[in-house]
């Protein structure tokens, strides 16, 4: 662990005991401090920023409930990440039966959706190829089974390392990294119709 990650792990732990005292500013400093991460996981998970939205809160809320129970035997961010994974898997199986959808819009018709693929040109070409790469892979997260969805999340897009997405997850290591293969797979199957896009 990096100096810098031991001082945001040290800031977490002493927000989680301030606010487990009663100190509400000190929540309010851990949901900012982990809302977008949060928001984005659940997004990637659950297909529409509305969806995502109401995930998020609804981890927040859950953590709220139960910050007095986390010993911080694991990190606070796996803890939470946790909690939005059981979120997230919840809400897939309750609309078991409903189609993965990304209709939703914003106020000028675009895709309504957060976009962290990072724009690294002016030039409106390659933003427009950025962010239908970003539509496509997207919309093929969303035809993955849920298991293959979760790990492609934590691992490829929030970056979380094998063993915190074991702990998450609680599932063996090797069952992680073949997990992640298979899901690394199936997810080039399903691009595999728009591989110009990726240069190959």
């Amino acid at each position: 662990m990096s100096a810098a990650d031991d001082r945001d792990q040290r800031s977490d732990r002493e927000l989680v005991e301030a606010a487990k005292a009663g100190d509400a500013s000190a929540f309010d400093r851990l949901v900012d401090g982990h809302y977008r991460s949060v928001y984005n996981t659940a997004y990637r998970m659950l297909g529409t920023p509305s969806a995502a939205s109401d995930a998020t809160q609804s981890v927040f809320l859950r953590v709220y409930e139960a910050l007095d129970t986390f010993r911080g035997e694991a990190a606070f961010s796996t803890w939470l990440y946790r909690i939005t994974m059981n979120i997230c898997l919840d809400e897939l199986r309750r609309r078991k039966n409903q189609p993965f959808s990304l209709t939703e819009e914003d106020e000028d018709g675009e895709f309504a959706g957060e976009r962290d693929l990072p724009d690294e040109s002016d030039e409106p070409a390659i933003t427009a190829e950025q962010r239908e790469l970003q539509r496509l892979v997207h919309e093929a997260l969303g035809r993955l089974p849920e298991d293959f969805r979760t790990v492609i999340v934590l691992y490829d897009l929030r970056g979380l390392a094998y063993q915190e997405i074991a702990e998450v997850l609680d599932v063996p290591l090797g069952t992680v990294k073949s997990r992640l293969n298979r899901a690394r797979r199936a997810l080039r199957n399903e691009m595999h119709e728009h591989a110009e896009l990726f240069g190959t």
